[in-house]
C-alpha cells in the first residue's frame, strides 16, 4: 500500500495511491463515526500518553487528562532534538517519543499494510524537524519513501485537477498553504508531469491556531471585568469553543457564536459581529500576502504567467482568506475542493510511480559554516548552499561541494548553521538554527578510539598540518550531509546534520 501523509498541527490526513486514484483514509472513533483526518492531539494523566480519538475520548471523560492540542508547534523550536525534553500536562516526555508515540497510534489506526510512505515537512521547515520527522516515522514501523515540502506536494494535486489552466503561455501555479500551525507558499513551474520549484517563502509560527485566538481574545475581552480572571483550563475550553465557531463561518455568516455552556463562565455564549472578527483577522491575512508577494508580486510581469493560484490548507477556509486573496488575484484564484486533503493528495500521487510524475524541489533554507580568519581574530561565514540549492531526484543528482585546505589547528570545531535569511552582509539572520559542533581531530595522536575530543584545547599546529577535504551534499530527504576527510591519511568521518 502505497500512502501520503500529511502530519498536520490539528489534523493529520492520509490517502492512498489506487490504480491512478487517490481517495482519502477514513478513521474511526470509538462510536463508529467516521472521520477524514486523525486528530493531531494527544492527552497526558500522570506521565501516561494517548493519542487521537483516544485522547479526544479521555479529556472529554476524566478531567485528570490534560488534552494538548497542535504539540506539532514544537518541532519549530530552537535547538531542536529526539531528545529534546517537553512538559506535557504534568510530566516531561522526548519530544521524539512523543511522535513515535503519535506515529504508531496513527499506524494502528490505518487499516491494511501501511508501511511505505510519501511525507512533507513546511518548506521552510529547518534540518532538525526534518530528520524528528524522518526518524519518528520510520521507528513507528513506516517505510519513508520520500520528503517533500508541503506546498510542492500540493502542486501535484493541482496538476492532477486543473491541468486545463496549464499552457506554453502560462505554466507556473503559486500554491498558497495556510495550515493549522504554519503558511507556505511556493512558486512551481509545471511542464506536462515535471514540476520545477523556482523558489519558496513561508511563515513557520502563523496558521490557523492564530486565528483561533484573535476569536479568544474578543470573546475574553467580551465578557467584560464581570467575569471573574479565566483559569487555563477555562482558557484552553474557550480557545477550543472559538475553534468550532471559526469553522463553521462562511461568506454570509452576519454573527459568530461561540458556545459557553459548562466552562462556568458568566455567560452561556457570546455573539462577536462576524464583519469585526474578519477585520481583526486582516493583519494576519496581510501577512500571508507579504510572504507570497516575495515570490512574485501581482504587478509584476511574472505575474502574468501565473495559470493560477491554489489555495489549500484547512484554516485556508475562513472567509477573509478567500475575499483578500480574490481582491488580489481575481479569477485566478482557485481553491482544492479538499483544501485539508490537497497536500496528502498530492504525495499519494507524488508516491504513484505509475502516475510519471518529476519534482525539482529546493532546499528551502541557507546552510553553511562559521571559521576563523585574520588568523583567528575574526570570524567569517562561509555560504556552502543557497536556499535556491535543487533537492536531489532519483533521475538528478545532487551537487556536491568541496573545500580543501591545509589545517592549521590540532582540531577542528565545525560551527554548522541553517537560517530562512541572510543580511546584507551575508550572515545568518531570521529563522537562524545551530547545529551541535562537529568536531574532527586534524592531529593523529587524537584519533585513538575512546579520546573524550570535547575535552581537548584547541592549539595550532607547530609545522604543516595534513590536507583536509570537506565534501557537502543534500540527501534525497532534503537533509545536508557532511564527509570530513585527512587526504593524506585517508581517515573520514561522515555525519547528517540535523540526525
Amino acid at each position: 500500500m502505497q500512502l501520503g501523509i500529511d502530519f498536520g498541527t490539528t489534523r493529520t490526513v492520509v490517502a492512498q495511491s489506487d490504480r491512478g486514484n487517490y481517495p482519502v483514509v477514513t478513521f474511526f472513533d470509538a462510536a463508529g463515526t467516521g472521520y477524514e483526518y486523525f486528530p493531531s492531539v494527544l492527552a497526558e494523566r500522570r506521565g501516561a500518553l494517548c493519542f487521537g480519538f483516544e485522547a479526544l475520548a479521555a479529556a472529554a471523560a476524566d478531567p485528570q487528562w490534560t488534552l494538548v492540542r497542535s504539540f506539532k508547534r514544537l518541532l519549530s523550536a530552537q535547538g531542536v532534538t529526539p531528545a529534546h525534553v517537553v512538559r506535557l500536562g504534568s510530566s516531561d516526555h522526548a519530544l521524539g517519543e512523543v511522535l513515535t508515540g503519535f506515529l504508531r497510534a496513527l499506524r494502528e489506526a490505518i487499516d491494511g499494510d501501511a508501511t511505505r510512505v510519501t511525507i512533507a515537512t513546511p518548506a521552510h521547515a529547518l534540518g532538525p524537524q526534518r530528520f524528528l520527522t524522518i526518524d519518528a516515522f520510520r521507528r513507528a514501523g513506516f517505510d519513508v519513501a520520500g520528503l517533500l515540502n508541503e506546498p510542492s506536494a500540493a502542486g501535484f494535486e493541482y496538476t492532477h485537477r486543473y491541468r486545463k489552466t496549464l499552457s506554453a503561455q502560462r505554466d507556473r501555479v503559486l500554491v498558497y498553504d495556510l495550515g493549522g500551525g504554519t503558511f507556505d507558499a511556493a512558486l512551481v513551474r509545471m511542464l506536462a508531469n515535471h514540476h520545477d520549484v523556482v523558489s519558496t517563502s513561508g511563515l513557520g509560527t502563523l496558521g490557523g491556531d492564530d486565528f483561533d485566538e484573535v476569536l479568544a481574545t474578543m470573546v475574553v475581552k467580551a465578557l467584560g471585568n464581570k467575569q471573574p480572571p479565566l483559569s487555563a483550563q477555562q482558557l484552553a475550553a474557550v480557545l477550543v469553543r472559538c475553534r468550532d465557531a471559526k469553522e463553521v463561518l462562511t461568506a454570509n455568516s452576519r454573527r459568530v457564536v461561540v458556545e459557553l455552556d459548562g466552562l462556568g463562565l458568566s455567560q452561556g455564549e457570546v455573539v462577536v459581529p462576524a464583519a469585526e472578527y474578519f477585520e481583526a483577522c486582516l493583519p494576519l491575512v496581510d501577512q500571508t500576502l507579504d510572504a507570497v508577494n516575495a515570490l512574485v508580486r501581482a504587478d509584476d510581469e511574472e505575474a502574468d504567467e501565473l495559470a493560477g493560484l491554489y489555495v489549500v490548507g484547512g484554516a485556508s477556509a475562513l472567509p477573509v482568506v478567500a475575499r483578500r486573496l480574490k481582491e488580489t488575484y481575481g479569477r485566478r484564484v482557485h481553491r482544492s475542493p479538499y483544501p485539508s486533503a490537497a497536500i496528502a493528495i498530492g504525495l499519494a500521487i507524488a508516491a504513484d510511480e505509475a502516475a510519471g510524475f518529476e519534482l525539482s524541489d529546493r532546499l528551502s533554507r541557507y546552510f553553511g559554516v562559521f571559521r576563523e580568519s585574520d588568523g583567528g581574530n575574526d570570524v567569517t561565514f562561509d555560504p556552502i548552499f543557497g536556499r535556491e540549492e535543487r533537492v536531489p531526484s532519483s533521475s538528478a543528482p545532487g551537487r556536491q561541494i568541496r573545500r580543501v585546505y591545509r589545517a592549521a589547528h590540532n582540531l577542528g570545531r565545525y560551527r554548522f548553521v541553517e537560517a530562512n535569511e541572510l543580511d546584507d552582509r551575508g550572515l545568518p539572520r531570521a529563522g537562524l538554527h545551530t547545529f551541535s559542533d562537529v568536531t574532527f581531530p586534524f592531529d593523529p595522536q587524537l584519533r585513538a578510539d575512546g579520546t573524550d575530543l570535547e575535552a581537548v584545547p584547541v592549539r595550532r599546529l607547530t609545522g604543516q598540518g595534513p590536507l583536509v577535504q570537506e565534501e557537502y551534499r543534500v540527501s534525497l530527504l532534503g537533509l545536508v550531509e557532511v564527509a570530513l576527510t585527512d587526504l593524506e591519511t585517508g581517515y573520514a568521518r561522515s555525519y547528517t546534520l540535523g540526525a
